[in-house]
């Protein structure tokens, strides 16, 4: 039976730790069993129970004050995450092998993590071998993405992961919630964006030929391809979460595999008449 992962990816104060909470409280209405793995070291608090907390294993504090060492907060993560990658062994015994798992990797926010170092990469491949179905969900805060400049700027980031990572990658704006109506009637246009449009708003502000010409390019490649949209995720709205969770799981198979299950047949709730009504039946 295939496993399968949800590695949730973003910026610092992007939201994860709030999706990950929001996502195993939604599953757990829908009676569906969800595990959150913590993967930041440098993390404080967060509002869901896990099944296995990389700070076990290693945390930035304890990087940052050994002496032989002298990292600062960003070179101590990257060590961390390091370490982690050569101790793969330690998650493997933390996730066990239950049937169906679904888990939830609450990932930290360093950018250079899906960019240009390898340790990412190394852990979908992993977790591939250990036959997960993985899944990349890709998180922007919406207050972050009401300028067009600022909008290209998120998409540039995403796409920078879902290339070095090579997995199906959904993308969100998260914290639609906590936006103004004028602010998320602004933002509609962003959740299906007119690249060509955006190439007008952005090239009238700037001074440089240069940067217009590639300002064009680039929203023209995004546009041609198609290669990122955004869905938008409001924790307050249970068909938002809803939608997001259906994209991820269609994206991952989910549930194409799982056994039917016969629903278990109380006592207490066998009727006479009901075995009167399918015996004439039968009988017909």
């Amino acid at each position: 039976m295939p496993r399968y992962a949800q590695l949730v990816m973003g910026p610092a104060g992007s939201g994860k730790s709030t999706y990950c909470s929001t996502m195993v409280q939604h599953c757990e209405a829908l009676g569906r069993a969800v595990q959150v793995v913590n993967l930041d070291p440098a993390a404080e608090l967060f509002g869901y129970p896990v099944m296995a907390d990389i700070r076990e294993l290693i945390e930035v504090d304890d990087v940052m004050e050994d002496e032989s060492l002298r990292f600062g907060p960003n070179g101590g993560l990257v060590f961390c995450m390091e370490y982690f990658a050569n101790n793969f062994n330690w998650l493997e015994e933390s996730l066990g092998h239950v049937e169906d798992d679904y888990v939830l990797f609450d990932c930290p926010g360093q950018i250079e993590l899906y960019t240009h170092l390898p340790v990412m990469k190394q852990l979908v491949e992993q977790l591939q071998q250990w036959e997960f179905r993985v899944c990349g969900v890709f998180l922007v805060d919406s207050q972050f993405m009401v300028e067009s400049f600022k909008f290209i700027s998120g998409i540039l980031a995403a796409l920078s992961a879902m290339i070095s990572l090579e997995i199906p990658q959904i993308n969100i704006m998260t914290k639609m919630d906590l936006l103004s109506k004028k602010a998320k009637k602004e933002i509609e246009k962003y959740l299906d964006p007119d690249m060509y449009s955006m190439i007008e708003d952005s090239t009238n502000i700037l001074k440089s030929k240069m940067f217009k010409k590639l300002t064009k390019s680039i929203c023209g490649l995004i546009d041609d391809y198609g290669m990122v949209r955004f869905l938008p995720f409001d924790r307050s709205d249970e068909e938002s979460i809803n939608i997001v969770l259906q994209h991820i799981d269609f994206t991952i198979q989910y549930g194409e595999d799982l056994e039917f299950k016969e629903p278990k047949e109380c006592e207490e709730d066998k009727s006479p008449l009901v075995d009167e009504y399918f015996q004439d039946h039968v009988d017909e």
